[in-house]
């Protein structure tokens, strides 16, 4: 079973990669950020309140994570594999995903950071705020926030994984195209 965590910044194109290496390796693609869209566009009582941290550039509590992680694990329970994107965002998150995989007789098989420079993360973000309309991506300032949590909490997680020998950086600038054919290449020899 391969289980990818596909890690970057706000913006490095996680999404998109996530969507096309799970397309082409038959895997399932878990976005905490569509999950956590589903729950606030449902109005439960998890999206109200990931709804004001998120429009704040805050970080959702890891216990609410964890929680909508375990549904999808569950509800898919005879998948071949999952691509986790954005998740997990902190060690403690990846610490609890460990515990949580290993509940469920799998475990990570790598963490692949997808390396972008800030300037070019920032544009790419209000440049998706303007074409999308999410209220997240629309504000230099939000995006500011959001980038420097991702620093300051998220980049630890690297450091967890690189203990486990499970750490890979692949660069994330170019063509949509580009990055997937780095991307694939390594994970091919998973």
């Amino acid at each position: 079973m391969l289980n990818i965590v596909l890690f970057g910044a706000p913006g490095a194109g996680k999404g998109t990669q996530a969507a096309l290496l799970a397309e082409k390796r038959g895997l399932v693609h878990l976005s905490t950020g569509n999950l956590l869209r589903q729950e606030i566009s449902s109005g439960t009582a998890t999206g109200k309140i990931a709804q004001r941290l998120i429009d704040n550039g805050e970080l959702v509590p890891d216990g609410m994570v964890i929680g909508l992680i375990r549904e999808q694990l569950e509800k898919h329970a005879n998948a071949g594999g999952f691509i986790f994107d954005g998740f997990p965002r902190t060690p403690e998150q990846a610490a609890a995903l460990d515990l949580l995989m290993e509940e469920k007789g799998m475990s990570v098989s790598a963490m692949v950071a997808l390396e972008v420079a800030v300037e070019e993360l920032t544009d790419r973000l209000l440049k998706r705020g303007r074409e999308s309309g999410r209220a997240d991506d629309r504000s230099f300032d939000v995006i500011q926030t959001r980038i420097n949590v991702y620093h300051r909490k998220t980049t630890p997680v690297i450091e967890y994984y690189r203990a486990q020998r499970k750490y890979h950086p692949v660069d994330g600038t170019g063509s949509v195209e580009d990055i997937s054919e780095r991307l694939y290449r390594y994970i091919i020899h998973l």
